[in-house]
C-alpha cells in the first residue's frame, strides 16, 4: 500500500482527531468570572447543569474561593458600582439578596451609597423626565417611577419638592 492510498484525516496529515472536550467546571467558572464578578450562588445556578459528579461543583468553587478568584465582597462592591447610578438602595438590597449575599455584607456595601441616594435619584429623574410635574397625576406617576427604582419615599418627596411642588403634592 502506498502512502497516497492511506486515508488522511480531514484535519490534515499528521494530525489526529480528538473528541472535543467540554470545558471543566472550574474553566467555565473562570470564564464567567473573567466577564464580571459573580457570587457563589450565581455560579452554582449557572454551572449546575454541567456538574457530572455530585460535589464537583462545590469543590471547584471552594478552590476558586481559596485562590481569591471568587470573592463575595468584591461581587457586592461590583454590583453596587454597576447598578447604583440607576437604582436606589432598596432595589440594590433586593438584587444582592437574590444573588445570595449575606445581610451584613449587603448593609456594609450599601452604607457607602446612603450619602449619594438623593443625588442619584435626581440624576435618574433628570434622565427620565424633561419637566417638573404639571399636576398631581403627573407627580404621582413620577413618584411611582422613582419608588419602583428603589428610592425611598423621603428621597422621592425631596426630589419632587425641588421640582416646583410642595411635599403634599400641591402645585
Amino acid at each position: 500500500m502506498q502512502a497516497s492510498d492511506q486515508a488522511v484525516p480531514a484535519d490534515g496529515p499528521g494530525r489526529s482527531r480528538k473528541p472535543a472536550l467540554s470545558p471543566s467546571l472550574k474553566g467555565r467558572a473562570l470564564r464567567l468570572l473573567s466577564q464580571r464578578e459573580h457570587t457563589r450562588r450565581e455560579l452554582e445556578r449557572k454551572l449546575a447543569r454541567f456538574e457530572e459528579v455530585p460535589g464537583a461543583l462545590a469543590q471547584a468553587l471552594d478552590d476558586l474561593q481559596a485562590r481569591g478568584f471568587l470573592d463575595e465582597h468584591r461581587a457586592a462592591e461590583s454590583l453596587a458600582h454597576r447598578r447604583a447610578s440607576a437604582y436606589g438602595a432598596a432595589r440594590l438590597r433586593q438584587e444582592m439578596q437574590d444573588k445570595g449575599l449575606g445581610r451584613e455584607l449587603i448593609t456594609q456595601t450599601l452604607a457607602g451609597l446612603q450619602s449619594s441616594e438623593e443625588t442619584r435619584a435626581r440624576q435618574v429623574w433628570q434622565r427620565r423626565f424633561e419637566a417638573a410635574p404639571a399636576d398631581a397625576k403627573e407627580r404621582a406617576r413620577q413618584a411611582r417611577f422613582l419608588l419602583a427604582r428603589g428610592f425611598s419615599g423621603d428621597v422621592v418627596r425631596r426630589v419632587l419638592a425641588d421640582k416646583g411642588l410642595d411635599p403634599d403634592g400641591e402645585v
